[in-house]
């Protein structure tokens, strides 16, 4: 059984902010899998399933979400290398697309709160949203909507990281990585 894990906060005031992004992604992969709502209170999360995955939004905020992804791993006995955190990453431009095991948390709280509960060897599926030009920004970015430009271009990206997601599921890290990294947006429009 595979867990998809999107990150982001719960509630309309952040629905489309960049921080964000993970949940949207997970909204479109449970939707194209048919996966049915199996939340309980005690996963801390809204959580779907189809036959093969899970889909887990945690609903404890960003910075406890670890809380979540351990009550689900724990009650569905998944192994650690059978976990895929999609999240936010502003390391990476708008539209970049990157993939990894393990690795550092880059200041990202939902991350250091899962490697915290769990260690850092899961895999993550890291979405550019840029970044703010000076670092006392970031949590204000983050929290903010994308841009108008941008939201014109989030159905695309997240089109293919659903795909890409899916692939996860049947190739190595190491294709998927070759075949769905994108460099920026840009490289959506080839």
């Amino acid at each position: 059984m595979t867990l998809f894990v999107g990150l982001g906060n719960p509630g309309s005031k952040y629905e489309n902010t960049r921080h964000n992004i993970g949940f949207k992604v997970v909204d479109a992969l449970a939707n194209s899998l048919n996966a049915r709502d199996i939340s309980k209170n005690s996963f801390r999360g809204i959580l779907s399933r189809n036959t093969s995955s899970l889909f887990l939004k945690p609903t404890t905020f960003m910075n406890l979400s670890g809380d979540s992804v351990q009550a689900v791993k724990h009650f569905f006995k998944i192994e650690l290398e059978n976990i895929i955190v999609i999240h936010d990453d502003i390391d990476l431009p708008f539209g970049a697309v990157r993939f990894k095991k393990g690795g550092g948390h880059g200041g990202h709280n939902g991350l250091k709160s899962i490697d915290a509960q769990l260690t850092k060897e899961y895999i993550r599926v890291r979405v550019g949203v840029g970044k703010p030009e000076h670092q006392s920004q970031v949590a204000d970015y983050v929290l903010h909507d994308f841009s108008k430009e941008e939201l014109t271009q989030i159905d695309k990206l997240i089109e293919h990281i659903v795909l890409a997601s899916k692939m996860l599921m049947e190739e190595e890290l190491i294709e998927v990585k070759s075949k769905y990294s994108l460099k920026s947006i840009e490289g959506l429009r080839l």
